[in-house]
Protein backbone atom coordinates (compact mmCIF):
# COMPACT_ATOMS: atom_id res chain seq x y z
CA UNK A 1 0.00 0.00 0.00
CA UNK A 2 0.68 3.39 -1.26
CA UNK A 3 -0.72 6.48 0.84
CA UNK A 4 -0.95 9.58 -1.76
CA UNK A 5 -2.22 13.25 -0.47
CA UNK A 6 -5.00 14.06 -3.72
CA UNK A 7 -6.12 17.42 -4.81
CA UNK A 8 -7.49 18.07 -8.17
CA UNK A 9 -6.94 20.72 -10.51
CA UNK A 10 -10.29 21.25 -13.26
CA UNK A 11 -11.87 17.75 -13.57
CA UNK A 12 -8.54 15.60 -12.71
CA UNK A 13 -7.50 13.87 -9.28
CA UNK A 14 -3.55 14.22 -9.04
CA UNK A 15 -1.78 12.66 -5.96
CA UNK A 16 1.82 12.81 -4.09
CA UNK A 17 3.03 10.35 -2.21
CA UNK A 18 2.62 11.43 1.26
CA UNK A 19 5.99 11.28 2.76
CA UNK A 20 6.95 14.20 0.27
CA UNK A 21 4.20 16.68 1.78
CA UNK A 22 4.80 18.69 4.42
CA UNK A 23 0.90 20.28 4.65
CA UNK A 24 -1.73 21.33 2.73
CA UNK A 25 -2.90 25.09 3.62
CA UNK A 26 -5.45 27.12 2.48
CA UNK A 27 -4.57 29.93 0.03
CA UNK A 28 -1.68 32.35 1.54
CA UNK A 29 -1.44 35.90 0.56
CA UNK A 30 1.84 36.28 -2.17
CA UNK A 31 4.72 38.60 -2.81
CA UNK A 32 5.39 38.55 -6.46
CA UNK A 33 8.67 38.01 -8.03
CA UNK A 34 9.73 40.18 -11.10
CA UNK A 35 10.82 38.61 -14.01
CA UNK A 36 10.29 35.31 -12.78
CA UNK A 37 8.63 32.48 -15.12
CA UNK A 38 4.99 32.42 -15.61
CA UNK A 39 4.86 29.13 -13.52
CA UNK A 40 6.12 31.00 -10.50
CA UNK A 41 2.93 32.73 -8.68
CA UNK A 42 5.14 34.04 -6.20
CA UNK A 43 6.34 33.45 -2.38
CA UNK A 44 4.40 33.10 0.96
CA UNK A 45 5.75 33.01 3.85
CA UNK A 46 5.18 30.08 5.68
CA UNK A 47 5.68 30.88 9.81
CA UNK A 48 9.17 32.42 8.81
CA UNK A 49 10.17 30.26 5.75
CA UNK A 50 9.61 31.67 2.26
CA UNK A 51 8.54 28.85 0.30
CA UNK A 52 7.95 29.22 -3.77
CA UNK A 53 4.49 28.62 -4.80
CA UNK A 54 4.21 27.35 -8.43
CA UNK A 55 0.80 27.47 -10.64
CA UNK A 56 0.66 23.74 -11.41
CA UNK A 57 -2.54 25.02 -13.77
CA UNK A 58 0.74 26.54 -16.13
CA UNK A 59 3.36 24.00 -15.20
CA UNK A 60 0.68 21.51 -16.90
CA UNK A 61 -0.16 23.74 -19.90
CA UNK A 62 -3.34 24.32 -18.96
CA UNK A 63 -5.55 27.44 -18.78
CA UNK A 64 -5.37 29.54 -15.77
CA UNK A 65 -8.27 29.17 -13.03
CA UNK A 66 -11.64 30.89 -13.74
CA UNK A 67 -11.82 34.61 -12.24
CA UNK A 68 -12.54 34.66 -8.85
CA UNK A 69 -11.39 31.20 -8.04
CA UNK A 70 -8.64 30.82 -4.70
CA UNK A 71 -6.11 28.16 -5.36
CA UNK A 72 -4.81 25.94 -2.36
CA UNK A 73 -1.46 25.40 -1.61
CA UNK A 74 0.37 21.38 -1.20
CA UNK A 75 3.79 22.42 -0.09
CA UNK A 76 5.96 19.66 -0.79
CA UNK A 77 9.81 18.80 0.22
CA UNK A 78 12.45 18.74 -2.37
CA UNK A 79 15.69 18.23 -2.50
CA UNK A 80 16.49 22.34 -2.42
CA UNK A 81 13.59 23.05 0.48
CA UNK A 82 9.98 23.55 0.30
CA UNK A 83 8.08 24.45 -2.77
CA UNK A 84 4.07 25.37 -2.82
CA UNK A 85 2.17 23.78 -5.73
CA UNK A 86 -1.46 26.03 -6.13
CA UNK A 87 -4.15 23.58 -6.89
CA UNK A 88 -7.90 23.61 -6.91
CA UNK A 89 -8.87 21.87 -4.32
CA UNK A 90 -7.04 19.59 -1.79
CA UNK A 91 -8.54 15.94 -1.53
CA UNK A 92 -8.13 13.50 0.38
CA UNK A 93 -5.09 10.91 1.78
CA UNK A 94 -5.78 7.63 -0.04
CA UNK A 95 -4.27 4.07 0.41
CA UNK A 96 -3.68 2.60 -3.00
CA UNK A 97 -2.23 -0.72 -3.70
CA UNK A 98 0.92 -1.05 -6.13
CA UNK A 99 -0.91 -3.35 -8.50
CA UNK A 100 -3.24 -0.93 -9.81
CA UNK A 101 -0.25 1.37 -10.94
CA UNK A 102 -0.25 1.79 -14.31
CA UNK A 103 2.24 3.12 -16.94
CA UNK A 104 1.26 6.67 -18.75
CA UNK A 105 -0.75 5.91 -21.08
CA UNK A 106 0.87 6.87 -25.11
CA UNK A 107 -2.60 8.76 -25.36
CA UNK A 108 -1.09 11.60 -22.83
CA UNK A 109 1.11 13.88 -24.56
CA UNK A 110 3.10 17.35 -24.19
CA UNK A 111 4.47 18.44 -20.84
CA UNK A 112 1.70 16.31 -18.75
CA UNK A 113 3.41 13.03 -19.56
CA UNK A 114 6.55 14.45 -18.50
CA UNK A 115 5.16 16.14 -15.11
CA UNK A 116 3.36 12.06 -14.68
CA UNK A 117 5.14 8.70 -13.38
CA UNK A 118 1.71 6.73 -14.29
CA UNK A 119 -1.94 6.60 -12.73
CA UNK A 120 -3.91 4.66 -10.38
CA UNK A 121 -7.01 3.10 -11.29
CA UNK A 122 -9.55 3.87 -8.64
CA UNK A 123 -13.24 3.33 -8.42
CA UNK A 124 -14.10 6.81 -8.66
CA UNK A 125 -11.83 7.29 -11.64
CA UNK A 126 -7.80 7.77 -12.24
CA UNK A 127 -5.18 9.36 -9.68
CA UNK A 128 -2.46 10.78 -11.57
CA UNK A 129 0.71 10.44 -10.05
CA UNK A 130 2.63 13.57 -10.42
CA UNK A 131 6.13 13.26 -10.22
CA UNK A 132 7.17 16.28 -7.83
CA UNK A 133 10.84 16.67 -8.80
CA UNK A 134 9.80 17.43 -12.60
CA UNK A 135 6.84 19.50 -11.38
CA UNK A 136 9.50 21.88 -9.93
CA UNK A 137 12.10 21.75 -12.25
CA UNK A 138 10.99 25.01 -13.62
CA UNK A 139 12.98 26.29 -10.17
CA UNK A 140 16.72 26.99 -10.31
CA UNK A 141 18.77 24.86 -8.37
CA UNK A 142 20.40 25.80 -4.92
CA UNK A 143 23.96 25.27 -5.23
Amino acid sequence: MTQYCTFTIDDMTFGVEVARVQEAIRFQEMTAVPLSRAEVRGLINLRGQIVTALELRRRLGLPDAPEGSTPMNVVVRTPDGAVSLLVDRIGDVVDVDADSFEAVPDTVVGIGRELLLGAHKLPGGLLLVLDTDAAVAVLPRSA
